[in-house]
């Protein structure tokens, strides 16, 4: 005998062939890690990581307690970090910094929709919030610093969070991402707003490039580490954990493809990650306080990653007072220190290079 199937199933079948794919099946959601590393020498009583003063004699950053003055870096991370704001205040008593405090108008936090209702705590994300924070303060003590946090760790609310941040500061930072995916530049958008920089962590697992670094639209910053003889510095070299590569589905900037470097990277007209470097090696790792338990532990912490470079690069165009955007950085107004040592599965090269980018940047001025 046949076996009959009921009329109804039969319409539903026949109605899922004509429905069009972009309607039966939803896109499917992305998420993003944070790019912070722990140094396994950590100790939770004092700071063994390198001091704002350390990292602004290594790149001869200004120094004037009101640098950054006037402006707002905006951090972009997901779910709350409850203690962000009294772990600022004993990171800059820590380091003779300018207080940044609610109530005197230099820290805000808020929501992915500029509320105050905050997601929940992570510690991992803490840990990663409390990185961004403090040295974006740490090198732009007089800029303002707006925390966003996004409900979670998925694009969608981050790039919420994104939106939010555009529209209330000049310099965004966001030390966060993931591999790359076939519709990204869809998002591309959501890094884009007249007047404002946006800066992003290029990773920390060598080549290939990751997502949001690849967006035409951001400075992807890489990684690098810091030398010394005792306390004297050395020399910078690439870090091998530094992210980089050549982008499989954004296009170049014309400014960097018309860079006189870009030939040598051999993306073929393809976005080439990262613009830029600045310290990230977690063994030449920045100082971070943070009391939201992290692996158990509260207090002190030397941490490095990409996650470290990016707010500082934002921190350092604050103090620049001006628009740092591709047509900025492939220019003639910011002072490289060419990293021609290190490979992250690219040799750091004299130049432009995927392991690299341009550089780090050094000097006074802009």
């Amino acid at each position: 005998m046949k076996r009959l199937v009921p009329f109804a199933i039969l319409s539903i079948l026949a109605l899922a062939l004509v429905v069009p794919a972009s309607v039966a099946a939803a896109p499917a959601e992305h998420y993003a890690h944070p790019y912070f590393h722990v140094h396994p020498s950590l100790t939770s009583t004092t700071p063994t990581g390198l001091s704002p003063a350390t990292i602004k004699s290594v790149y001869n950053f200004p120094t004037a307690a009101t640098a950054g003055g006037g402006t707002t870096i905006a951090i972009v991370d997901a779910y709350d970090d409850p203690t962000a704001e009294s772990d600022l205040n004993v990171f800059s008593s820590q380091y003779g910094l300018p207080a940044c405090t609610t109530s005197n108008g230099c820290f805000k936090k808020v929501n992915q929709t500029g509320g105050t209702a905050y997601p929940r705590a992570n510690a991992g994300w803490a840990l990663e919030i409390s990185l961004d924070v403090q040295w974006a303060h740490a090198i732009a003590p007089g800029a303002k610093i707006l925390l966003v946090e996004a409900s979670s760790n998925s694009f969608t609310n981050l790039l919420a969070a994104e939106d939010y941040a555009k529209t209330h500061a000049t310099y965004v930072s966001n030390s966060w991402g993931g591999s790359e995916f076939s519709g990204e530049n869809s998002y591309d958008s959501h890094f884009s707003q007249s007047g404002v920089a946006f800066f992003v962590s290029s990773g920390d697992a060598g080549l290939p490039a990751e997502y949001p670094s690849a967006s035409p639209n951001v400075i992807s910053v890489g990684g690098t580490t810091l030398h010394f003889s005792g306390s004297t510095f050395t020399s910078e070299t690439g870090w091998s954990g530094g992210g980089g590569g050549c982008s499989l589905y954004e296009n170049a900037t014309s400014a960097q493809s018309g860079f006189s470097g870009y030939g040598q990277v051999n993306c073929a007209g393809m976005r080439a990650t990262p613009d830029v470097s600045l310290n990230a090696d977690p063994a030449s790792g920045v100082s971070v306080y943070d009391t939201t338990r992290y692996q158990r532990i509260v207090g002190w912490w030397k941490v490095g990653g990409t996650s470290a470079s990016s707010p500082m690069w934002a921190g350092r165009a604050a103090v620049a007072g001006t628009v740092v955007n591709s047509a900025y950085v492939y220019g003639t107004s910011i002072s490289y220190r060419d990293i021609t040592s290190g490979n992250n599965g690219a040799s750091c090269l004299g130049g432009f290079d995927l392991c690299s980018g341009r550089g780090s940047w050094t000097g006074t001025t802009p």
